[in-house]
């Protein structure tokens, strides 16, 4: 059993971290089984066969290259739902910190499974939160289990300890071209204090969705692979997204799912 009684206040007061690592979280199986279950989600994506409700983004970068369909494919969404993920969600620590972090009424509504494959960019620096425009903000709490081995060489997280406790900032456009779909960046920042947040296999990283953070480029030759799953309390009002025309469309990305009620875990 791991120890979560403070975790709301690490994860949201000022002078606190934002954010909490519980080092192996998950046996080596878990990985294992979740990465298996993406990459065939790839190959079937890529011979034309349906993964629905699964969202597949390719990796946009010019004269991205790979041998097989996995190689190509940045982050792979809306996968809570699928058996092979389930399980990682009725985990009695998991509901533990799901229940300390944000309540005993809690849904998961985002999922992605992030491959950085070699030479693949990665996302500056950033708040969740400037993605999640909901009422009410927060709780919103974001779970990043280490697939594969994070080193600084394969482009693991960098936090910003006791960012949590700043308002959203303005975010940009990435300026880098062909960067991935919907990446913003924080330019009004110093960021010098910042940590890197090196992960074995299986290490589970929580963290609020004001912490700011990055992750830097693959400049190695393998895989560094993450799940992440982000929740908010029940009932939380998701606006979707803009049009220009001023209507707002649902978020094509998230899927909101309940996962505790009552204090009690609602799959089951």
């Amino acid at each position: 059993m791991i120890e979560t009684r403070h975790l709301r206040r690490i994860l949201r007061e000022p002078g606190q971290p934002g954010f909490a690592c519980y080092r192996g979280f998950a046996p080596p199986a878990t990985g294992a089984a979740l990465l298996a279950d993406v990459v065939g989600i790839a190959r079937e994506a890529a011979g034309g066969r349906p993964v629905a409700p699964a969202l597949v983004m390719q990796e946009s970068q010019a004269g991205f290259e790979g041998e097989r369909p996995e190689d190509r494919v940045s982050k792979i969404f809306r996968l809570h739902r699928r058996p092979a993920f389930r399980p990682f969600l009725r985990d009695a620590d998991v509901l533990r910190i799901l229940r300390d972090s944000v309540g005993p009424d809690v849904d998961c509504f985002l999922s992605q499974f992030i491959f950085k494959n070699p030479g693949a960019w990665g996302q500056p620096w950033h708040q969740d939160a400037y993605y999640f425009p909901f009422r009410p903000a927060r709780p919103v709490v974001a779970l990043w289990l280490a697939i594969t081995e994070a080193t600084r060489e394969n482009g693991c997280l960098h936090v910003l300890p006791g960012s949590q406790s700043e308002p959203v900032h303005a975010h940009v456009p990435d300026a880098r071209p062909d960067s991935l779909h919907g990446y913003f960046e924080i330019a009004d920042h110093d960021m010098g204090a910042s940590e890197a947040c090196l992960l074995a296999p299986g290490d589970l990283l929580v963290f609020d969705s004001h912490l700011m953070h990055r992750s830097t480029d693959n400049a190695s030759s393998g895989l560094r692979a993450a799940m992440v799953w982000h929740f908010a309390r029940a009932g939380t009002v998701d606006p979707g997204i803009e049009q220009a025309d001023g209507a707002r469309v649902p978020n094509p990305v998230n899927d909101w799912m309940p996962v505790l009620r009552d204090g009690v875990s609602a799959l089951g």
